[in-house]
């Protein structure tokens, strides 16, 4: 490949991630549902319509944008499972279920449960480790070898987990966010919630409104809220966004659940939008 071509291919991969950070929605969805229609604004409605993936997008580590990989992300019971049976070995494939559409201001409610074992070869602090991302870079500008979106990530851990001490804490991938007036760098805030037994179903339930404010519940109990979350210069993923043309300040994006090599089911996916 000769020097003059490497600028152009750079020029045209950052128009696409331009584009898609613009765009409210996936240009392309794979798996669009056919049965989905907009959400107004004050009425909630089912992001999973129980029967499989379709309204979702599936991107893992390593691997091309939609291919399931070993049927990490599968439909069973109406619930969404991520199974690793298939697996011969982790080998930092994390794995992220987006959503086709991006939202701005909005109330998510979702149910998780961890179960079973992580994959013997994962990182100590990814098991008993899973979570949902918001205001998510949308899966088209994900990198081949990029490992998680820059994103906010609400973090669901469960009793016995290294990774923290509660669960509902936000951890910033290629991310930072204002607490108080304050700008906060650190990758995990603790919530002030607790930690809950494997196999024990949790309820969560993440308030959004735009750039302003995100505030997180479990069991129906407020345990964070923080501010402006924005893109972090320092981090690659951010660094390919902003120099796109992406905005600092981060007032949408898809929402993610994750693949972190531990089993974990989903279900109960419902967002209700909010005048913005």
């Amino acid at each position: 490949m000769t020097a003059v071509k490497l600028p152009r291919m750079k020029i045209a991969l950052l128009s696409v991630i331009a584009l898609a950070m613009a765009a409210p929605v996936l240009s392309q969805p794979v798996n669009p549902a056919a049965d989905a229609k907009p959400a107004e604004p004050g009425e909630w409605h089912s992001l999973f319509n129980g029967r499989d993936l379709s309204g979702w997008t599936i991107k893992i580590n390593k691997h091309p944008l939609g291919e399931n990989f070993a049927n990490t992300f599968r439909v069973e019971d109406g619930v969404i499972k991520v199974n690793y049976d298939g697996y011969g070995k982790f080998d930092e494939q994390f794995g992220h279920l987006y959503s086709n559409q991006a939202y701005g201001n909005y109330v998510l409610r979702l149910e998780y449960k961890i179960t079973g074992k992580a994959v013997a070869d994962s990182p100590p602090w990814a098991k008993l480790n899973s979570g949902v991302m918001i205001h998510s870079q949308s899966p088209l500008t994900m990198g081949l070898n990029q490992a998680w979106p820059a994103s906010m990530e609400v973090q669901f851990l469960a009793a016995g987990a290294t990774a923290g001490k509660q669960t509902g804490n936000v951890c910033t991938p290629g991310t930072n966010l204002e607490m108080k007036g304050k700008l906060v760098t650190d990758h995990i805030i603790d919530s002030t919630s607790k930690l809950y037994p494997l196999d024990e179903w949790v309820q969560v339930e993440v308030e959004v409104h735009g750039n302003d404010e995100v505030i997180h519940r479990i069991n129906g109990v407020e345990v964070l809220r923080y501010q402006h979350p924005q893109l972090d210069p320092k981090e690659e993923s951010a660094q390919a966004l902003l120099a796109a043309g992406a905005p600092l300040q981060l007032s949408f994006g898809h929402l993610a659940l994750q693949a972190d090599s531990q089993p974990v089911w989903f279900r109960n996916i419902r967002i209700r939008q909010l005048a913005p």
